[in-house]
């Protein structure tokens, strides 16, 4: 069974009920997550008797979940498609990790390894969608509208697909073309259930536009932070993934620095939300890894709140990145991503695009490894974070890739 208790509005603090669909939290405007009840869950699952290692997806988590799949009543609202249980891979040999003496490894959201789980759409965003679709099953929602800089929407699409739902995607143009064209051929084939809109230049106004076009024809918003915690709940996955027993090892423990592309930040909130609740039920203690958020250069609102001292993001102007997926000029939640990042002693850098290029490139001559540009801009960040003193000799540094370079060509081709 769900152990959900509420939902809670994370500024506010008011509780709401967690089967009346909602948006953001009427009292401030800002995001809303899911509670679980962690004492009836240790109460009545005690020694982690919730966790299913064999299983390779993220539902391997059960209750700990916003849904349990091992609950017939919740089971039947999942759409499974492998996501989750994605590897870590041994990165220790680049040559700045090498140098410094870093444990370094790389989380791939990306191209499927064998023995492990797969992201349909080759995207981190398959956890938070496979949630929604879910979460939206449950309350009998069928229409469903994001906004999406790209992978978000190719995801949704494949989701609402596999279940039943309907979704209409806003995207920009230059959206990488690999991504662009298969929510296009969804569209062209199930034209009464997928719907394209082409809006931009950024994620920010194809937002505006379904809120002005389709949200009041009864479209229930899924855009980040804006569905009722559901993209919080999947990306928790990757946080609990982070911090379960490494192999041939029992005990669950977190890494020393997690580097994290960020675009909106769901995936910050939901690996901080994780760790919380993982303490509460005894599987680790209150020491977290330093979150170090990579932005764009080009379009970085974070790195600019963080080295002012403010409170939360102001808009900026967004500017062209091969790294798509950053270039987010403004987020309603980025207020608890700048407080989470102060919490942990991180920080939010900015890498340069020729950076970004650069690593890419490299990273592929070495490994022949499918990373995005997101996962590339982390990497291309090691030097800055060792000058800084941000990450250290002898660390483990858990560095995320959230998808695969093929998703982008042929935009970066000519890097590979």
């Amino acid at each position: 069974m769900s152990y959900v208790r509420c939902l809670r509005g994370i500024a506010s603090g008011v509780e709401y009920s967690a089967d009346v669909p909602m948006n953001l939290d009427p009292v401030d405007g800002r995001p809303v997550e899911m509670v679980l009840d962690l004492e009836r869950l240790a109460r009545e699952k005690p020694d982690a008797a919730w966790y299913r290692p064999q299983r390779r997806d993220l539902w391997r988590f059960g209750a700990l979940m916003a849904l349990d799949a091992d609950d017939p009543v919740d089971a039947a609202h999942l759409v499974p498609l492998g996501e989750g249980a994605t590897p870590l891979l041994d990165y220790s040999a680049h040559p700045v990790a090498a140098k410094a003496g870093l444990a370094l490894q790389l989380k791939d959201e990306g191209k499927a390894h064998p023995g492990y789980g797969a992201n349909p759409t080759q995207s981190f965003k398959d956890r938070g969608m496979a949630m929604v679709a879910a979460q939206a099953r449950r309350l009998g929602l069928t229409r469903l509208a994001v906004p999406t800089q790209g992978n978000a929407g190719d995801s949704l699409v494949r989701y609402a697909l596999e279940g039943g739902l309907s979704v209409v995607v806003a995207m920009p143009d230059d959206t990488p073309m690999p991504i662009l064209g298969g929510v296009a051929a969804a569209a062209k084939r199930h034209p009464d259930r997928v719907t394209l809109e082409l809006v931009g230049p950024t994620i920010r106004e194809a937002g505006a536009f379904l809120k002005e076009r389709y949200i009041p024809d009864g479209w229930f918003s899924v855009a980040t932070f804006q569905e009722p915690g559901w993209r919080i709940e999947g990306k928790k996955s990757l946080g609990l993934e982070l911090a379960e027993p490494l192999p041939g090892e029992t005990r669950w423990s977190l890494p020393d620095a997690v580097i994290y592309p960020t675009g909106g930040g769901t995936g910050v909130l939901g690996m901080w939300k994780a760790w919380d609740e993982l303490e509460a039920l005894g599987m680790i203690d209150s020491r977290r890894p330093r979150m170090l958020c990579v932005q764009s250069a080009r379009t970085a609102p974070l790195v600019r709140a963080f080295d002012a001292g403010a409170a939360d993001t102001t808009v900026v102007e967004a500017g062209g990145t091969l790294a798509v997926g950053l270039n987010v000029p403004g987020g309603v939640g980025h207020f608890r991503v700048l407080d989470i990042i102060r919490q942990s002693g991180g920080a939010a850098v900015a890498v340069d695009e020729a950076d970004i290029e650069t690593e890419l490139a490299a990273t592929w001559r070495r490994t022949h490894d499918w990373i995005s540009p997101e996962g590339a801009a982390c990497l291309a960040a090691l030097p800055q974070l060792l000058d800084r003193g941000l990450i250290h000799r002898g660390e483990r540094v858990v560095a995320v890739n959230t998808g695969s370079s093929e998703k982008y060509l042929p935009t970066l081709r000519h890097l590979l």
